[in-house]
């Protein structure tokens, strides 16, 4: 099955390949073989005439999207859309990854695949739309919200072993909640639900949720960095371009239904730490 397969290069995508590629045709797109803001997109994967469509590419920079939300809209929402057109013009299935914070985040329970969404900054507002812009087009879609990634070269866990290695005391955001996910799991995860008809809205997070403060301490126990102390602050204190709520795990009821669950976040955390040391 000829799976293409956008944002090949980022964090997401370079998993989605790497599992998927031994057991199907995978044609991975990155940035120099697509550019989402434009049309012309849709042209160049309708062309490939694949079976299903994975869309990791987006402009993630939640502080990046908050100042140029014209690009974010752009890239996330209009790139989304030429997406879809592709997948139409060539009967592929789409799989739309989106994120957890389409939530405003004053919810006091995980959200759920059909809580209302409720986006709170450019870069929530841009996914949210990119979801409604596919479903308007597809009937053979996946949205997929994932949550607070990790797996990759860039992410809140490299970046606090880094720190660790020259600070002896870090202060981490202790009321920012969500759901860490290993972008292998959800790798595992999407290869299973491929293989079904189960078309509509799913939430691949690895289970549990926690803090800012709760993954850095996990991280640097996990790496053996006992030396360090960590002091827990709150998000206000921590002033950024872009507005991010407070509150955003997600429940896997669709998935978990269907037999498609991702491990705890804690035994994810140690699995990936023990790979980058």
């Amino acid at each position: 099955m000829r799976i293409v397969v956008t944002g090949a290069n980022g964090q997401l995508g370079r998993a989605v390949v790497a599992h998927l590629q031994p057991h199907h045709d995978v044609v991975g797109l990155g940035h120099a073989e697509i550019e989402l803001s434009q049309p012309a997109t849709a042209d160049v994967i309708a062309a490939l005439r694949p079976a299903v469509i994975i869309h990791a590419a987006a402009m993630t920079n939640v502080d990046g999207c908050a100042l140029d939300p014209d690009t974010a809209y752009r890239i996330n929402t209009l790139g989304t859309r030429w997406v879809a057109q592709a997948a139409r013009r060539s009967n592929a299935r789409m799989v739309a990854i989106s994120t957890n914070e389409v939530f405003d985040g004053t919810a006091t329970h995980p959200y759920g695949e059909y809580d209302s969404a409720n986006p709170i900054n450019p870069y929530a507002r841009s996914k949210y739309a990119g979801e409604q812009a596919a479903r308007e087009i597809l009937d053979r879609l996946y949205v997929v919200r994932v949550a607070w990634l990790f797996g990759g070269e860039r992410n809140f866990i490299r970046t606090v072993l880094r720190l660790a290695n020259d600070r002896p005391v870090l202060r981490m955001v202790n009321d920012e909640i969500g759901s860490p996910t290993h972008a292998g799991d959800v790798a595992q995860a999407l290869a299973q639900l491929i293989t079904t008809d189960a078309y509509g809205t799913y939430h691949l997070v690895n289970e549990g949720s926690c803090s800012r403060y709760d993954l850095a301490q996990a991280a640097l126990t996990a790496a053996g960095r006992h030396h360090v102390t960590l002091e827990p602050m709150a998000l206000a204190d921590y002033p950024r371009p872009g507005r991010v709520p407070l509150y955003t795990p997600l429940a896997n009821h669709v998935g978990a239904a269907m037999g498609i669950r991702l491990r705890p976040w804690q035994a994810a955390v140690q699995a990936f730490v023990e790979t980058v040391g």
